[in-house]
């Protein structure tokens, strides 16, 4: 299975794996399933039930339907760390090249590229409609050019993506990006050790608990000895503590501190 190398703030890159076409595609089956039903659903709510046999105006019939259905990915993706429901049901994500969660801007590139990508217009609620054809076959059309942009790209993006400066990856692995910021700490005599850990950011954070996750799983420990070394030279801490160790003793500090200063 191919590899993406994500750069961690520290400079250091861990390898993930990237999700297999096939599984892209099934998440992108499932949601276009869901948002036909949701707009097959709503229009029918709005026909029968909520104005009988008066004509839907135009104005709630874009609120209700079709917004919901234009906006989908980009909110779900950005409420749901990279995200749609098809994803979560594949297991996979949209990370950042950069590493981590992507910023908002990222989503919205990925989302405004997959307008032209993977059209889905109005034609899609006239099931027997002209419309609903010629929207079947520009689908076809633009899901050909994605397909063939995924496959020669290195990272498997299509072009969203590579505007976004994003990939999705396969979250079956142990050291995904997508293991939860905080843990809790349920001793009430903890005692912090490395209150300098304040300093770092969230996502140094994300990075230091992604490096254990990798460690733990590979049992290789270059990169522990090397987010370790770096950590410990800008928060200019001396310890004998292992590697793994202390490593996980800053990640119990800071959620002890960050969680002391939100109570």
């Amino acid at each position: 299975m191919s590899q993406v190398s994500v750069s961690t703030p520290f400079n250091i890159y861990l390898e993930f794996e990237i999700a297999p076409f096939t599984r892209r595609m099934l998440a992108w089956l499932i949601d276009t399933t869901l948002l036909m039903l949701y707009a097959r659903g709503m229009k029918f709510f709005l026909d029968q039930v909520m104005y009988g046999s008066k004509e839907v105006s135009i104005g709630v019939d874009i609120v209700l339907v079709s917004l919901p259905m234009l906006l989908y990915h980009f909110i779900m993706e950005t409420v749901s760390q990279g995200q749609s429901l098809g994803k979560k049901l594949m297991g996979i994500r949209v990370i950042s090249i950069e590493g981590g969660e992507p910023r908002l801007g990222q989503y919205l590139m990925r989302w405004l590229f997959r307008l032209w990508e993977w059209p889905m217009f109005f034609g899609y609620l006239a099931m027997g409609s002209y419309w609903f054809l010629v929207q079947v076959v520009l689908t076809g059309v633009c899901g050909l050019v994605v397909v063939v942009i995924v496959a020669v790209s290195s990272k498997s993006q299509r072009l969203g993506d590579l505007a976004a400066g994003t990939t999705v990856v396969d979250l079956r692995y142990k050291y995904s990006l997508a293991d939860t910021l905080f843990m809790e700490i349920t001793t009430n005599n903890y005692v912090v050790k490395y209150p300098e850990v304040m300093r770092l950011s969230d996502r140094d954070i994300n990075a230091i608990r992604s490096v254990i996750a990798y460690t733990q799983k590979n049992n290789k420990y270059e990169t522990a000895h090397r987010v370790a070394g770096k950590v410990k030279e800008v928060l200019n801490i001396q310890t004998d503590l292992e590697v793994l160790d202390f490593l996980e003793k800053l990640l119990s500090d800071y959620n002890y501190l960050a969680t002391k200063d939100k109570a």
